[in-house]
């Protein structure tokens, strides 16, 4: 026996948080036994070379760490968090709602590797991440799909405009373009559900995106 895991996912600045804390407490509402986790897990001893790789201590530029380097640096934090938080809870049936996955890997990832390979490594990752360490797939990925340029003046105003609080993937905004490109990829070779934040030039609201969400992950069965 074992629950469902759904994936909220996009760049940085999309409301990934929001909206997987909403969702969670929709679901709670419904009576329906639910969890909601976070990746990487800033709090844990897990996340530590995550940690150095995205402050720089491993290079200023995401690139400067390679793909499937890098991809290890993530995976174990969210391995560590399987088998030491949600683990039970997943297999005895609950609902997790996770902000980021190894679905980050994917977007962030193949953003540093040529486009002819990205197939390769995301094989590669799914692989890796499911059947070798055995952490569980998702029943479903929500892709909040963003402006790579909205999402940088949002994560500006997040820091108050000051710029070394971000970090080296926040910061580059030519890498942030790279990885939407890769996001859209991904949505649409992976079928993830993707769930635009902007209309008509604006941002839409949080409750407007939520009732989208929840609409569409009860039309897909996943609610």
């Amino acid at each position: 026996m074992h629950g469902k895991l759904l994936i909220i996912e996009g760049l940085d600045g999309s409301g990934k948080a929001t909206q997987a804390e909403r969702l969670a407490r929709a679901l709670s509402g419904m009576g329906r036994d639910v969890r909601k986790v976070s990746f990487p897990n800033y709090e844990s001893d897990s996340s530590a070379l995550v940690r150095m790789y995205l402050s720089g201590a491993f290079g200023g530029d995401p690139g400067d760490v390679n793909a499937y380097a890098a991809s290890v640096f993530f995976a174990v934090d969210r391995y560590a968090g399987f088998k030491a938080d949600w683990g039970d809870f997943y297999r005895a049936g609950g609902i997790v709602i996770a902000d980021r996955y190894t679905t980050s890997n994917a977007v962030h990832q193949c953003s540093k590797l040529p486009r002819d390979e990205w197939d390769g490594y995301l094989e590669w990752l799914f692989d890796f991440e499911y059947r070798l360490m055995g952490i569980p797939a998702p029943n479903g990925v929500v892709y909040l799909r963003m402006d790579p340029a909205v999402s940088q003046e949002l994560m500006s105003k997040r820091y108050h405009g000051d710029e070394s609080k971000k970090d080296i993937h926040e910061r580059n905004l030519d890498y942030l373009r790279r990885s939407a490109l890769a996001a859209e990829y991904c949505a649409d070779r992976l079928g993830w559900m993707a769930v635009d934040c902007t209309a008509g030039g604006a941002m839409r609201t949080v409750e407007d995106i939520h009732a989208e969400l929840m609409q569409r992950l009860e039309a897909e069965g996943l609610l």
